[in-house]
């Protein structure tokens, strides 16, 4: 898949250097009700690269996500986002960071009841209904679907796409914001080899072209592999291991090994967990 040949320069406010860290969260606490989320997760993240968060199910990741953004707040510790204080921002405050940050669902949200343009577009019309005329919102849209390689399907409905165009349909319409910081939650669920390895290209494309800052939340090892600067490792609420890919797959650290290569552990009793 091949980006345009002039891609958009996306404005951007921010204050950290290319390769600096932008988002650093310290000694962060999170739980709900009885069960302990974190318990001390550090981590950072740099500007300009592709983070991958990995982790069993329920260690976190979504939540870690929903923190940066401010729709969880911690119960304690600290969350910077381009040198300013997540968890103290004011809703206003927060709405600004949004316009910032993008997430992209795991499901892609697309609302069956509009076209795939007006899908893409509806986040333009939500927030810049009184800065940008219907032919700029169509035009920046059209742009976004040349991006991730659907152009000429404005008037398409979501249930006429495949799985991985609405994928990509998806992230046309977080493009179309112009983001800084680009959130995959499992961008890959779902999806076939071929689509996989489209949207893991793609999430490289757009990267490399954009200049963005990525974290990516997934289970898929390729994917993990294919698109990442750095990656993380979220074992019982903190970071088990972040470090680039190559300490990773160089890493003796048993649990992020078994994790890697799909391995239960060697003392789990496979029998008592089928009978229970």
């Amino acid at each position: 898949m091949v980006l345009p040949a002039s891609p958009p320069k996306f404005a951007s406010q921010a204050k950290t250097p290319f390769g600096e860290v932008m988002v650093q969260f310290s000694r962060v606490r999170k739980s709900f009700g009885d069960k302990h989320i974190f318990v001390k997760l550090n981590l950072q993240i740099r500007r300009g690269e592709t983070t991958t968060i990995m982790g069993a199910s329920g260690s976190g990741k979504s939540v870690l996500l929903k923190m940066l953004i401010g729709l969880l707040k911690p119960d304690d510790g600290s969350i910077l986002f381009d040198g300013n204080e997540v968890t103290r921002m004011q809703e206003h405050e927060l709405h600004d960071l949004r316009r910032r940050i993008a997430y992209l669902f795991q499901g892609a949200a697309l609302f069956d009841s509009l076209s795939v343009g007006e899908n893409v577009a509806y986040g333009l019309r939500e927030q810049f209904w009184n800065t940008m005329s219907d032919e700029e919102i169509r035009a920046r849209a059209s742009h976004s679907l040349e991006l991730v390689g659907l152009p000429g399907i404005w008037a398409m409905r979501p249930a006429d796409l495949s799985g991985g165009m609405k994928k990509r349909v998806g992230l046309a319409r977080t493009l179309a914001l112009q983001p800084e910081v680009i959130l995959y939650d499992e961008p890959t669920t779902g999806l076939d080899p071929i689509n996989t390895g489209r949207i893991n290209h793609l999430i490289l494309s757009i990267q490399r072209a954009l200049k963005l800052t990525s974290v990516v939340v997934t289970h898929d090892m390729g994917t993990a592999f294919s698109v990442s600067d750095r990656l993380a490792m979220l074992h019982k609420g903190r970071v088990l291991l972040a470090g680039t890919k190559d300490e990773f797959k160089n890493t003796d650290n048993t649990y992020v090994r078994d994790f890697i290569e799909g391995r239960a552990p060697e003392n789990e009793d496979v029998e008592s967990l089928l009978l229970a």
